[in-house]
């Protein structure tokens, strides 16, 4: 090394020995030595000379020469030694600079196959080092990773870090889905992600330590009603924080790079789509439209990212870490931040069809649906409409063996069900906004033919086959013509089944989709923005269907949509009467009933209960059904949505939605009434005359007896308790009043 550095011109080799001289004699002067002659003996001052020596040429090497180089030497020299062996450098990847990791790696990767083999285990392992550090280190997340990541895949996620520590479990599990998917030479070719960078999980800790926020970190241990009443004075500090100036720097250097392109600011948390827990809709991710001059962009995205860190905080957020054992976990939060996939349409920029999809089918509308061949829900525009509940709008749901077949029969319930606004970003206006169909849909759509059809009153019709002139108004998001594309269903069976054979469980992902108009059929572009391990139940077995139920002790029962297991020996039944909270006098009224919901499920921990209520549970229309988040449902075991027709209006049923996933974990069942409707029976003595034991639970709360109703079923009806079956291959469950013995 020394005569390399030499050899160069780095510094001639007298003055080399001059300043490993003077180093020397000023080591000994720390010592407290002042006479190297006289107070060291010879040898030891040799020893000195040496070690400075070594020292020097470690820096004068380092400083000058690529590490490229000291491998090169390091193999000629051990080449001459052992000229017959095949030279492979050891050292402890577990503790080398990561910068040493990736070069040894991609030399490995270099070599001839044959050389390779012999070096296989050790690239192996530095994968897996570098898949800990950068990206998870979840042991079943590792255990994927390694087979299906090379060192070019860490490589290029490492240039596009800004910050250290890790991206986080949404990012990992994105790139994870994508490295899988393009290995299968099938569906690979149509499949890519967004461009995407990330935001290491340390810079929270470096953000909080800023702006003197640990103190705010301890609320996982407060009761939940505290976190809850606290939390937007904890947002709004987070919201005042500043960053440090070479993470300001990252992100305005990341925007000049992007452009004016929309972006999405992405939760991507340590615990986030764990394998067996999703964590979905838990932490918040915000649009942002990307469209001013450069600073202003740059403090929206900052503001984003503020906003997703004082997410973690989020009280719903903490109970649910604590429901699933995580609470003492030390989360951290990365950021991904990514372009929103899309094209502009007028003022519009969004996806043509954006979804969820599951490599199960978590619902069967008719035993004819293979539940293994997967699920969709889909919508025109961007993906929220998708993913989150909303009031009176409808996603379509598909069936994957069956993609063309529809819960619907009839044109009217066609339409009715049908998705009728969009969410977009207007460049325009550079803000996220919900428009009607009507305002973004036209005939000039590119592909519009695959996504609508025209509503001709008692029937439906394609478009292609009425010609141009077709009003906004007239169509219909049904999505037919696209799902008649065998294509398209082939390449997500063929996506879904790719990474569900990889991760050995179930999956869902979140997708976009582009459709390339040609004939005789069109290009499909599949982009992938999220994949997780689906949290689910395993397939219950269930008792034999019951016979000989007396009349009486039918509760209810309904045919069609329904899950597949069974609750036994239900104790308390809360039930909130549809049509009196149709009519309940202001919305504040409805408000407290989704409290008093809250409530009650507190007090009732480690009873045996279910919630019995208008539908649809969870919409941000309150009218519509109970507001209630994960924390005022997580205790009971089941929850019944009851349609009276001609009144709410048939509920949803909630599948592929977030609040889905939040049943789905807790192990609560969903489950829909349509009283009145063929099939479906309704116990209205049982609902009406049962006395109300609300006052015993919440005497404070008596004045809402008029609402909800806790009926104490083994009290009332000597001994029995309430025992509901449900089997998806028959289509039909039943609730019954039973004796336990």
């Amino acid at each position: 090394m020394r005569e390399e550095i030499f050899a160069r011109g780095v510094i001639t080799q007298e003055q080399f020995e001059k300043e490993v001289r003077e180093k020397a004699i000023l080591s000994q002067k720390h010592e407290g030595l002042s006479d190297p002659v006289t107070e060291e003996p010879p040898q030891q001052w040799q020893e000195r000379l040496q070690i400075v020596r070594d020292h020097l040429t470690d820096f004068y090497f380092a400083m000058n020469l690529p590490f490229s180089r000291f491998e090169e030497i390091v193999r000629s020299v051990l080449s001459a030694r052992r000229p017959n062996e095949d030279v492979i450098l050891t050292f402890n990847p577990e503790m080398a600079p990561w910068d040493i990791l990736f070069a040894q790696a991609k030399e490995y990767e270099k070599l001839p196959p044959d050389k390779k083999a012999k070096v296989k285990h050790h690239l192996q392992q530095i994968i897996v080092v570098l898949t800990r550090g950068m990206i998870s280190d979840q042991l079943s997340f590792v255990g994927v990773a390694r087979k299906h990541f090379d060192i070019f895949d860490l490589d290029e996620i490492h240039s596009r870090r800004i910050g250290r520590g890790k991206i986080g479990g949404k990012a990992a599990g994105m790139m994870l889905a994508y490295k899988v998917v393009k290995e299968n030479p099938d569906v690979g070719p149509y499949v890519d992600i967004p461009d995407s960078y990330f935001l290491g999980a340390d810079v929270f800790y470096e953000f909080l330590e800023h702006n003197r926020l640990f103190e705010f970190m301890n609320q996982k241990y407060r009761p939940y009603e505290d976190v809850l009443r606290d939390y937007p004075i904890t947002a709004s500090k987070f919201l005042e924080g500043k960053f440090p100036e070479e993470v300001v720097t990252g992100i305005r250097d990341l925007l000049q790079g992007l452009g004016n392109t929309p972006l999405i600011v992405r939760s991507s948390s340590l615990l986030e789509d764990n394998f067996g827990v999703s964590f979905a809709g838990k932490y918040d991710s915000f649009f942002v439209p990307n469209q001013g001059t450069l600073e202003k962009n740059l403090q929206e995205v900052l503001t984003a990212v503020k906003k997703v860190y004082a997410s973690t905080l989020n009280p719903n957020a903490l109970l649910y870490r604590q429901q699933m054992g995580l609470i003492d976990y030390d989360e951290r939060m990365a950021i991904l931040i990514q372009r929103v996939e899309g094209s502009r349409f007028k003022d519009f920029y969004f996806p043509t069809v954006a979804g969820v999809a599951f490599s199960r089918n978590p619902f069967r509308w008719t035993p004819r649906i293979r539940r293994e061949d997967g699920f969709l829900r889909m919508v025109f525009g961007l993906g929220t409409r998708a993913v989150d509940r909303v009031a009176n709008d409808y996603p379509r749901m598909v069936a994957l063996s069956h993609p063309t077949l529809r819960p619907e029969a009839t044109a009217d319930k066609i339409r009715k069900y049908s998705q009728k606004f969009v969410d977009v970003i207007n460049l325009k206006k550079n803000s996220f906004e919900t428009h009607p169909l009507s305002d973004v849909l036209d005939f000039d759509y590119p592909g519009v033919e695959y996504l609508a059809s025209v509503d001709n009153g008692d029937y439906l019709s394609p478009i292609h086959s009425l010609g141009a002139g077709v009003a906004p108004e007239n169509m219909v998001l049904t999505f037919d013509r696209l799902l008649k594309e065998k294509r398209f269903t082939d390449l997500m069976k063929g996506i879904l089944k790719s990474v569900e054979r990889a991760y050995g469980r179930p999956v869902d992902m979140e997708f976009t989709l582009r459709i390339i108009p040609k004939r005789p059929h069109p290009e499909f572009r599949v982009s992938l923005l999220q994949c997780r391990p689906l949290s689910s139940r395993e397939e219950e077995e269930i008792s034999n269907w019951p016979t000989g139920i007396s009349k009486k002790d039918i509760v209810f029962s309904t045919r069609g949509l329904v899950p597949h297991g069974q609750v036994k020996k239900i104790e308390y039944v809360i039930y909130v009467d549809p049509r009196k909270y149709r009519l309940a006098p202001s919305n504040e009224v409805r408000f407290e009933i989704g409290r008093l919901i809250g409530k009650l499920n507190t007090l009732m921990a480690g009873k045996t209960f279910i919630l019995v209520g208008p539908g649809r549970w969870g919409s941000s229309n309150i009218e519509l059904g109970v507001r209630v988040t994960y924390a005022d449902i997580y205790n009971s075991r089941m929850l019944v949505e009851v349609a009276f027709a001609g009144n709410e209006g048939t509920p949803e049923v909630s599948f592929g939605t977030h609040f889905f996933q939040d049943l789905v974990e807790a192990n609560i069942y969903p489950l829909a009434l349509y009283p009145g409707e063929n099939g479906n029976a309704f116990n209205e003595e049982f609902f009406d005359k049962s006395p109300n034991s609300l006052a015993r639970f919440l005497p404070e709360k008596k004045e809402f007896s008029e609402f909800v109703k806790v009926i104490d079923v083994p009290k009332l009806y000597r001994g029995k308790h309430l025992e509901v079956i449900m089997n998806s291959d028959k289509e039909k469950a039943l609730g019954f009043l039973k004796k336990y013995d």
